[in-house]
């Protein structure tokens, strides 16, 4: 206030006053008009006369119309920020006069401000080439992003309606995916900061984030980034040298190393991978920061910020298939409190049995449950029994309802819903089966036989034909185990259904039938990013090797010309010299491919041959 009531000191200048020369402008005479545009362009523009200019024009903004929008255009592409102190706040005094007189150039300041979100760039010019496009290193970024807000937040106090018109330009703003990672990370994290003091975007710039970010996601598929880690991995053990490291004696220099070393062990080999990790270690942060004040969960903040997340879920990620990652935020923010993850359930549960839905929607929401009960740790067994409870009655109520009639044939298009569902229950248990039966084994096996997966598996519309193979077979083996039920003679069944397909007149290699008619997947496949993994393991339920004792009381399904007393090949990770295709994978969704060992965290997958 002290500075903002001073004289501004006084320095050389051309013309008279800003009045004068405005005035003279309105009457035809441009001549000081145009020397006053060419002293405010001048780059070496000195502070002392800028904040000058800017007192005048502040005391002028009356004047700065539409039809000067020339004129102020000049002003807001000043570079105020890397000035003193004393022109910084000048020119915010300036930003709050000029939008609460002329709101005409609301949309313009808004855009100037926006446009600071992302560190400068330094551009070398070389015989009118560009040879050098890169981040400012500037040691002042946290700082100028902070007066950004400042600015951002002063306008927002001179005009109300500032939100709806800052929202497109904030869309129009955001970087490309393939741009630098640094920049990417700088306009999400001032998205965030936006949130904070103008809530009422929220759920928007939430909305354009994830949007982002499920772009980058689907853009990404599991297989490639494990492809250029697994490439990146070659090429760093060919390149170093046995004698490397004998004889680092310098202790200096290995302290110096370190850092260097730990950052390129994080780094994603996969470019748009590295950018997706960068961006979801930053979005975790937020949820964190939110939902926490003082170190403590804030119950009513994280309520909102639950909502918010939940509609963008909905929203978004539901209707997409088979994005690897961005669906994360939702198991994460459920792990902070029981009751969350309840709500998520029940929400997923509306959705599933809810006919108006799509089919595909009701699906994908089957797929959430199943992945999300055997997967989130923080699930206690009592709300996973509740859950299996309410999937199976919902099963033997729509057996009840269509196994009799004329839709009661195995047909996806017709009972997706069902299928999905039934996959859910089969997976929940292969995971969860040794905590339903830990403690009390009688009273665990007595609830398993209550859920009558007899009748399922059974029933006309035929699950195990449709369910992902490796699914069938690890829930076929652990039913048998525990005389729940008996599918072998059923799933050899189905196998006899499947007809190969010769790729040529003459013979050729056989094509096996799709193994996922369902095209599902499980959300919650094992989380890869470097970074952001480091927020979600401890709350993740990895797939647990098989034991020996396990390998020995879990036989081979039984195949064409095998007996049912034969070890279980899929279930030893080896692969028997037949038709068949067996390996390890990861991703649920590609289940006719077989994945990298690389990949450890889900169940062994089988995929039975077909028998001629």
């Amino acid at each position: 206030d002290e500075f903002i009531s001073s004289p501004p000191r006084k320095t050389v200048r051309f013309g008279g006053t800003l009045s004068e020369i405005l005035l003279k402008y309105e009457k035809g005479d441009t001549t000081d008009f145009e020397l006053l545009k060419h002293q405010l362009s001048d780059p070496d523009i000195k502070d002392a006369q800028l904040i000058n200019w800017l007192h005048e024009f502040r005391a002028s903004v009356v004047y700065l119309t539409k039809e000067l929008e020339q004129l102020v255009n000049i002003l807001l592409k000043l570079p105020w920020l890397r000035r003193s102190r004393e022109v910084v706040e000048e020119y915010l005094g300036f930003l709050g006069n000029l939008v609460s007189a002329q709101t005409v150039h609301l949309r313009p300041c808004l855009r100037m401000i926006v446009s600071q979100f992302v560190p400068p760039r330094i551009t070398i010019r070389e015989d009118d080439v560009d040879i050098s496009d890169s981040d400012d290193d500037d040691e002042n970024i946290s700082e100028n992003f902070n007066t950004c807000h400042r600015a951002l937040q002063t306008v927002a106090r001179y005009v109300p309606s500032t939100p709806q018109f800052l929202m497109p330009i904030l869309v129009e703003f955001f970087p490309f995916i393939n741009k630098s990672e640094r920049t990417l990370e700088c306009y999400v994290h001032n998205l965030l900061r936006v949130t904070v003091y103008l809530p009422t975007l929220r759920l928007q710039i939430l909305e354009l984030i994830i949007e982002k970010l499920l772009k980058l996601d689907v853009s990404t598929p599991q297989q490639d980034i494990e492809d250029a880690e697994e490439t990146a991995n070659n090429c760093a053990s060919e390149e170093k040298s046995p004698e490397e490291g004998l004889f680092d004696m310098e202790e200096d220099e290995d302290r110096k190393g370190d850092k260097v070393v730990s950052a390129s062990i994080e780094r994603m080999a996969h470019p748009l991978a590295e950018r997706l990790d960068i961006l979801m270690t930053i979005l975790f942060s937020y949820i964190k920061d939110v939902c926490h004040v003082d170190g403590k969960l804030d119950i009513s903040n994280t309520k909102d910020l639950y909502r918010d997340l939940v509609s963008v879920f909905d929203k978004l990620i539901l209707p997409t298939h088979a994005s690897c990652h961005v669906q994360y935020f939702m198991f994460y923010i459920c792990s902070f409190k029981l009751g969350l993850a309840e709500a998520f359930l029940d929400h997923l549960w509306k959705k599933l049995q809810d006919p108006n839905n799509p089919p595909v929607i009701r699906q994908t929401a089957g797929s959430y449950i199943g992945s999300f009960l055997a997967r989130a740790k923080f699930i206690p067994i009592v709300t996973v029994k509740a859950c299996l409870d309410l999937l199976v009655n919902w099963l033997h109520k729509y057996i009840d309802n269509q196994d009799t009639g004329a839709n009661a044939y195995c047909d996806v298009a017709l009972h997706g819903p069902f299928y999905s569902t039934c996959q859910a229950v089969f997976y929940t248990l292969i995971f969860r089966h040794k905590q339903l039966l830990d403690g009390n084994l009688r009273k665990g096996l007595s609830y398993l036989q209550s859920l009558n997966f007899e009748r399922i598996v059974m029933c006309q519309l035929n699950p195990l034909k449709i369910c992902i193979p490796s699914v069938v077979n690890l829930f076929a083996a652990i039913t048998r185990k525990y005389q729940l039920v008996f599918c072998y003679t059923i799933i050899e069944r189905n196998n006899r259904q499947f007809i190969p397909v010769v790729r040529s007149g003459t013979g050729g290699d056989l094509v096996q039938t799709c193994t996922n008619p369902l095209d599902s997947f499980f959300p919650f496949d094992p989380y890869i990013l470097k970074r952001s993994k480091k927020t979600i393991d401890p709350m993740y339920q990895f797939w647990e090797e098989l034991s020996a004792e396990d390998l020995e009381d879990l036989k081979k399904p039984i195949k064409k010309g095998s007996s049912e007393d034969e070890d279980d090949d899929f279930l030893k990770g080896e692969t028997p010299q037949n038709d068949g295709v067996v390996g390890i994978a990861p991703n649920s969704y590609e289940s006719n491919t077989r994945s990298p060992v690389s990949s450890i965290g889900s169940p062994a997958d089988c995929y039975l041959p077909y028998p001629l």
